[in-house]
């Protein structure tokens, strides 16, 4: 039977860059995808992974009903039988050992969902645990922390003005490959060939010579790890050689002094030996990023994820305010986004703490609510009161993300009474669930970035309804969390109408709007009358009627100075020198001078890939997307490598072995395995990823490595030994 063509738009939902999509359906099923050319934000621009929508959309490996464990064995359940079983043993776990005896571990497409964004907090507050763990300690917690130190609000992240700046330094970020992170920026790599075009100047600092890399001015090779290092050198030639002008900031500073007396003894020639980079290099590069006419500095994984992730973090901004950078056109400024916190008037606020409570085994302190994800394991583990006992697991698949995955793997299948999974896929941490919830394929769900929106390059607000129906035997994602929190709270049976009307009634109370403004809210569901709700109360009192009314989306505009408004600090001021820092800068402080021997391990993106949840679309497999050890040709000369040779890799965790590809792209003394593949244990569905598995590099990682003041795991600049298979 032939079905009639038609077309939907829809926000793509696979990486950070949002891009506008025109998919084209054929009945129910999606058949093609090509970019939105009338998007307000993308105008045209897709990846691979976007012009995969269908593939991803229609994969047979998908779950399309609940599984229950029954006699040790997941079969296929009603979703009743399923939300039935949680209610009977997660309140039963709580009532006899308390919350503490749940953990919740979130996952990175958490930020790709309307459902994702809006419930796990509701879920959290439900169950009263502080055994949270995310993917954030995984990745981005280190510009968390640094930002709410500094400004006094853990999300208040400034993002570089693509559009308009002169001056772009890059360090540990390859957005030609990630798209951008951190940095909402449809079609990144034109806005690079934009900024050479109109005479701009690209500098990037990475020790592979990366896409991004290829198109710099300046491409500085780094040794990994020593990105705080550089960085301190750069804020001190600016302050030793009179180049600092903090500008209209001026005024809303502490601690410059502080700051200048701490940074002094990091010259250039003090950090050139562990950097492996030239002092004139070095200074070169300060006295460009002073005297552009507009510049900004962004840092990413690959200096967020090493021992000094948050200092790097930090100096990245202390850079953008010394030159007088940060909240100016063409520099780095903060986003205001359509559901965002209304403007207020500049004044004090909380303020940002850190280490409020501590992870109960190794004292761990917790970071924006959150605790290490190298610590869930030994939480699982240790006996005693307050060990975790259940988990929840919402989009995420920490037996590959996390360090020492074996460790976890053991740790949830022998100390873990109950296990709850969301999730599309029986993956390498969902095959330990004893109730598995699906939510439904992308086509079929309504879409909206509030994460993505308040990291954009341009401030702008689009919402895609879903393309296609929600068949029969499928929940909505929103529907399946609303649920959940209502078999974890005591209120199962309850309509999953009273999550959102709950959530509604908290909103209007803090905002100090009237209960009346409920009855007005527009929607078909309780997820678009809460979307409603933040679109009203936000900075530009938009309304869901309006975005449905602007199928490509509203242009709010580039993006704008708003400090003072945004600081949420104590003083009310930007707090260049806060404490926690100061008391961190010693332990960099100690690493001048030094010079590691053998080899360090580096991670890497692809572009045809999102960490460990995109490797079982067959379309996207091939090319560049493959599991190989980089090794530049002089170690593995040394070595004895050759190309295509199985190298057996060893570190603090365990070994891996994987194919060589030597290339020169690499500096020498670096090698680089890609995150998120390993998709070899037995119990999984996923038969594409299956099928070329390839290995889990951060098997190669103990956990003990961590960020201190962020909790994150170093899962770049870790030492490594190689020698080839015999």
């Amino acid at each position: 039977m032939s079905h009639e063509s038609r077309t939907a738009l829809r926000v793509c939902p696979l990486c950070e860059a949002t891009c506008g999509l025109t998919l084209t359906i054929e009945g129910t099923t999606v058949t093609g995808a090509r970019g939105d050319r009338d998007d307000v934000f993308s105008q045209g621009f897709i990846c691979p992974k976007g012009a995969s929508f269908g593939g991803l959309d229609a994969d047979p490996d998908r779950l399309r009903a609940p599984l229950v464990r029954t006699d040790g064995v997941l079969r296929e359940a009603t979703w009743r039988e399923a939300f039935d079983l949680i209610a009977e043993r997660i309140p039963a776990l709580v009532e006899e050992h308390g919350k503490q005896a749940v953990g919740v571990f979130l996952g990175n497409p958490n930020v790709h969902t309307v459902a994702g964004a809006l419930y796990p907090p509701l879920l959290l507050s439900a169950l009263g645990t502080r055994n949270v763990f995310t993917a954030s300690t995984l990745d981005q917690m280190p510009k968390h922390v640094s930002s709410g130190l500094l400004f006094g609000d853990a999300q208040a992240i400034p993002v570089p003005d693509l559009d308009r700046t002169a001056h772009l330094l890059l360090i540990g970020a390859n957005p030609l490959e990630s798209n951008g992170s951190l940095c909402t920026a449809p079609d990144f790599p034109g806005k690079l060939k934009a900024l050479r075009k109109r005479g701009g100047t690209l500098t990037v600092i990475d020790p592979r010579r990366t896409r991004t890399a290829r198109l710099a001015d300046r491409h500085a090779a780094i040794r990994p790890g020593t990105d705080a290092l550089l960085l301190a050198a750069l804020t001190q030639v600016l302050l030793d050689e009179k180049l600092a002008d903090p500008g209209a900031l001026t005024g809303h500073l502490d601690g410059y002094d502080e700051l200048a007396e701490a940074i002094a003894d990091f010259t250039p020639e003090a950090v050139s030996g562990a950097c492996d980079l030239e002092p004139d290099t070095i200074r070169a590069i300060a006295r460009e990023l002073a005297a552009a006419p507009a510049a900004a500095v962004y840092g990413r994984i690959g200096s967020c994820t090493v021992e000094h992730g948050t200092l790097a973090s930090w100096l990245v901004d202390v850079l953008n305010i010394l030159t007088g950078n940060l909240d100016r056109p063409g520099g780095a400024l903060f986003p205001l986004s359509a559901t965002g916190r209304a403007p207020r008037a500049a004044a004090p606020g909380k303020g940002f703490a850190l280490g409020r409570w501590r992870s109960r085994v190794s004292g761990h302190p917790e970071a924006k609510g959150e605790l290490p994800v190298a610590a869930l394991a030994e939480e699982i583990e240790t006996p005693g009161e307050g060990r975790i006992r259940a988990l929840i697991v919402i989009a995420g698949n920490p037996v590959l993300s996390a360090p020492d995955g074996d460790r976890l793997d053991r740790a949830i299948t022998d100390g873990v009474d109950f296990m709850v999974s969301v999730d599309p896929y029986l993956n390498e941490t969902a095959r330990h669930a004893d109730v598995v919830l699906p939510p439904p394929p992308p086509s079929q769900s309504a879409h909206f970035d509030f994460a993505f929106n308040s990291l954009a390059v341009r401030n702008q607000v689009r919402y895609s309804r879903p393309a296609v129906p929600l068949e029969e035997d499928r929940m909505a994602e929103s529907e399946i969390l609303a649920r959940l929190i209502l078999a974890v709270g005591g209120m199962h049976g309850a309509p999953p109408e009273a999550v959102d009307d709950l959530a509604v009634s908290t909103a209007l109370a803090k905002a100090g709007a009237p209960e009346s403004l409920a009855a007005g809210l527009t929607g078909t569901t309780g997820a678009e009358r809460r979307l409603d709700l933040m679109l009203r109360l936000g900075p530009y009192g938009l309304t869901l009627d309006q975005l449905l009314a602007h199928p490509h989306g509203i242009d709010l505009g580039p993006l704008e100075p708003r400090v003072p408004e945004v600081l949420r600090t104590r003083s009310g001021r930007i707090e260049l020198f806060p404490a926690p820092i100061a008391a961190d800068l010693p332990r960099l402080r100690a690493s001048l001078g030094a010079r590691p021997e053998g080899l360090v391990l580096v991670g890497r993106r692809h572009l045809r890939s999102n960490n460990s949840w995109m490797h079982n679309v067959a379309a996207l497999r091939g090319g560049s997307n493959v599991c190989t050890l980089q090794i530049h040709p002089a170690d593995a000369a040394r070595i004895g490598l050759a190309e295509g040779d199985t190298a057996r890799i060893t570190a603090a965790g365990g070994e891996v072995e994987a194919p060589a590809e030597i290339t020169d792209s690499v500096r020498t003394g670096v090698v680089s395995l890609p995150h998120g593949w390993g998709h070899s244990r037995p119990g999984t569905r996923m038969a594409v990823a299956g099928s070329e598995p390839g290995v889990n590099v951060n098997q190669l990682l103990d956990g003990t490595l961590l960020d201190p003041l962020s909790g994150t795991s170093v899962l770049n600049a870790v030492p490594v030994s190689v020698t080839p298979r015999r």
